[in-house]
């Protein structure tokens, strides 16, 4: 989300590693594969996530997402090599507060930019509907580090942004439902106020496959995770595991997009992304919270506003599928969700289309 004068330092650092990311290429074109040190450099990546309740025959609750996702090559042994942009390694030394110890083979760092639409089911309704969820839209600016050793991995992302008006959910919803010719939602003067938001979110987890998984054709593994997520944006605890089973599974932490560290933002040891093979699998995945805040189900923090009972546990359970080759890699995912609050009329169904690209 944007913020007012919280997030402004924090969505600069981010646009600078944007640019920094996307300076790679043009390093690579002079021809600097091979960094210093004997170090081969692990490219930089971009993700693309679309997230719509259409693609899971709906059209309310987490109506529609986005999210963009920039990832700094690897920046564990060698954060003064020149084949790191400058820029990427100057936000790198002051995000100490962020960064993981000392002593993981492998760590990155990501930039997130993002946007989450709320919507209650009847998009008829002028009036403030009392027993539906509330109307929101939300807008984020993130910045955190992924580190690996071995089979486990340790994520942490800050994230600041804003929840209202400035959001600007119900202008994109507008636009895209006046472009795909769909009625428009009508209770948007109903929404969440504007409200400055936060939320830092760790997570841990650990992979378990066959030892000799690289070598095997066709082979298995399985990602359990844990964590939580603390702000006034949402504050819980979570806990699950995703299996994939397919053609050259790669050696990452999972491909489910809505992971923090899913969708290519994770260390791996595949270093030549420009000449992998076609690949595919198969995933499925689950997460149960204990929700203790949640700003589009319990409303503003500081000022009176719809909200609803949210129910404290929630349950999640997503499939799809994964396909790569050479620097590219899409991913297919629908998701369903126990119901989120008191008198919720249909259980969440949406689904998720996520683009990558390494440089």
């Amino acid at each position: 989300m944007r913020a007012n004068v919280p997030s402004s330092s924090l969505l600069l650092s981010s646009l600078l590693f944007a640019g920094a990311a996307l300076h790679a290429p043009a390093a690579a074109a002079q021809g600097r594969e091979a960094c210093t040190n004997g170090h081969t450099r692990l490219p930089p990546t971009v993700n693309l996530r679309v997230d719509n309740d259409l693609f899971g025959g709906q059209d309310q609750g987490y109506s529609n997402g986005i999210q963009l996702t920039l990832v700094s090559p690897n920046l564990a042994d060698y954060t003064d090599d020149p084949c790191i942009p400058r820029l990427a390694r100057w936000i790198n030394r002051h995000l100490d507060a962020l960064q993981p110890p000392q002593g993981f083979e492998q760590r990155n760092m990501i930039a997130t930019f993002a946007q989450g639409i709320f919507t209650p089911t009847d998009y008829s309704r002028r009036d403030l509907i009392r027993d539906d969820r509330p109307y929101a839209g939300a807008l984020l600016a993130g910045l955190g580090y992924n580190a690996r050793t071995g089979d486990r991995l340790r994520t942490t992302q800050l994230q600041f942004g804003i929840v209202g008006p400035s959001a600007l959910g119900k202008q994109v919803q507008n636009a895209v439902h006046r472009a795909l010719g769909d009625k428009t939602f009508e209770g948007w003067d109903n929404q969440l106020h504007d409200e400055p938001v936060f939320r830092i979110v760790h997570e841990r987890m650990r992979r378990f496959a066959p030892e000799d998984a690289a070598e095997r054709r066709w082979s298995w593994d399985a990602v359990g995770h844990y964590g939580g997520s603390f702000g006034n944006l949402a504050t819980y605890a979570n806990a699950g595991m995703e299996v994939r089973f397919g053609l050259r599974l790669p050696d990452d932490f999972g491909s489910t997009p809505l992971r923090p560290a899913g969708e290519n933002t994770a260390p791996t040891t595949h270093y030549n992304t420009g000449d992998r093979p076609f690949a595919a699998h198969l995933f499925l995945t689950s997460d149960v919270r204990w929700v203790l805040r949640d700003i589009t189900l319990d409303g503003n923090t500081f000022r009176s506003s719809h909200s609803v009972d949210k129910r404290p546990f929630v349950a999640e359970v997503g499939y799809g599928v994964a396909l790569m080759h050479g620097r590219w890699k899409f991913a297919f995912a629908r998701y369903h969700s126990t119901r989120e609050f008191e008198g919720q009329k249909q259980t969440p169904v949406f689904g998720s289309v996520t683009v990558s690209r390494a440089f």
